[in-house]
């Protein structure tokens, strides 16, 4: 008997794997296609919860076995891992078909397709708070035929090409059979005749509409969190509207990082504020505001020295009245050569600290080397590189040890 392969290719396997080859892989494909790591990727949930559908099937040795059998249809038949019915579970996950070659006929998804947008957003947005408003074309019900696709009284008739079942069956290798959405029908299952389409939306039961739609991003709001507009997506007949989904990607700052709810920053001074202390606008903070600060008298600022000011991080989440702290590290700068020129430098050697002296005791051996400036950035960056080439090199060894509790859950996408 031919059998379907589709699963197994998911999940980029043989159908002779094991069990324990079948979880290596489902771990590697949610690793290669979690939301998280795929933020512009307006496609990673539904082929995160496509490698999901499919491991839940492949790891039950009795589903297991119907599919090899008897594929998807003999799934659709039975009930699937958990008392949950397969073919709900791949109508809901690929809406009614989506591209993957599953469909199990009309009317199986709950609601339309929600849209996910990413969105760059500024440091400064994030820490003022911003309202979008922008443009939008989306899917409405055909005012003409209410969403049925047919003028007048006309009927759409059960498509001849796939039975009325919305899909059709393939022969891409041998003892392979793969199952397609129907290209005359597009999956509905029913067609009507040109002359009996409506004329405002020509069959298609929708219709273009551009629309006006506001974001609100509030203060303390992360990078790659969501904002859901609920409803605001292309309407189908029959169906709730999907969602509108914009996911905020944060853009690098020039002088801020941010982490969590706290803020890194660099400010630089002088040596003679290093050394004599300073009481003045430090930094420019992400409002526009001056940041005044003085050092405690008698207090001498090494280089790298940090400084934490309290309540001058990023606002809370839903709770904006309360900030994070601001660190700040000090970079003294120090004079250059032709300043040195313009000073008496006996007598600023008299009030410096004296030299370092030579080790005691000497080596056997001195040598003596020429003095040549380098530029540090560039060997660091050499060396960052060797550390990930390697880092990536020893990836395919690493195994996670988590239990299947932990590799079964959806992507953790709740705001932070």
């Amino acid at each position: 008997m031919a059998v379907e392969f589709e699963l197994y290719e998911l999940l980029g396997i043989s159908a002779s794997a094991s069990q324990e080859d079948i979880k290596k892989a489902y771990k590697r494909k949610v690793k290669e296609h979690h939301p998280d790591k795929n933020i512009n990727d307006p496609d990673a949930h539904e082929k995160f919860q496509t490698m999901l559908a499919a491991y839940e099937i492949l790891n039950d040795p009795d589903m297991r076995e119907v599919y090899d059998t008897h594929g998807m249809e003999g799934v659709a038949r039975g009930a699937g891992p958990n008392d949950v019915d397969p073919a709900e579970m791949f109508a809901q996950f690929f809406g009614g078909g989506g591209g993957f070659g599953f469909n199990f006929g009309p009317g199986r998804r709950t609601k339309g397709e929600d849209e996910v947008i990413p969105y760059e957003v500024t440091l400064e947005d994030l820490y003022n708070g911003k309202t979008v408003k922008m443009n939008m074309e989306k899917d409405i019900i055909c005012t003409g035929c209410k969403g049925c696709g047919a003028r007048g009284n006309a009927k759409p008739k059960k498509c001849s090409t796939c039975d009325g079942k919305g899909w059709t069956t393939i022969n891409p290798g041998i003892h392979r059979v793969a199952r397609v959405q129907c290209r005359d029908c597009k999956g509905v299952g029913e067609r009507l005749k040109e002359k009996d389409r409506c004329k405002k939306c020509n069959g298609e039961k929708v219709i273009k509409e551009t629309g006006r739609q506001e974001i609100h991003i509030e203060k303390g709001m992360t990078d790659r969190q969501r904002i859901v507009l609920a409803g605001a997506g292309d309407q189908v007949p029959d169906l709730p509207a999907g969602d509108v989904i914009f996911v905020l990607k944060a853009q690098k700052h020039e002088f801020f990082q941010r982490v969590g709810s706290d803020l890194l920053a660099t400010a630089k001074i002088t040596l003679t504020e290093a050394l004599l202390g300073f009481s003045r606008i430090l930094i420019t903070h992400l409002d526009g505001r001056g940041v005044k600060v003085t050092s405690p008298p008698g207090k001498i600022l090494k280089p790298n020295d940090a400084i934490i000011l309290r309540g001058e991080g990023m606002p809370v989440y839903k709770r904006p009245d309360e900030k994070g702290d601001l660190h700040v590290v000090i970079n003294i700068e120090m004079p250059d050569e032709q300043w040195l020129k313009t000073v008496d430098v006996a007598a600023l050697a008299a009030l410096l600290p004296p030299k370092k002296p030579e080790i005691d005791p000497l080596p056997e051996i001195v040598d003596e080397v020429p003095f040549e400036e380098s530029d540090i950035g560039e060997i660091q960056g050499t060396f960052l590189d060797q550390e990930l080439g390697a880092a990536f090199d020893d990836e395919d060894d690493w195994e996670d040890d988590d239990d299947d509790d932990h590799i079964h859950g959806a992507p953790d996408c709740q705001p932070q």
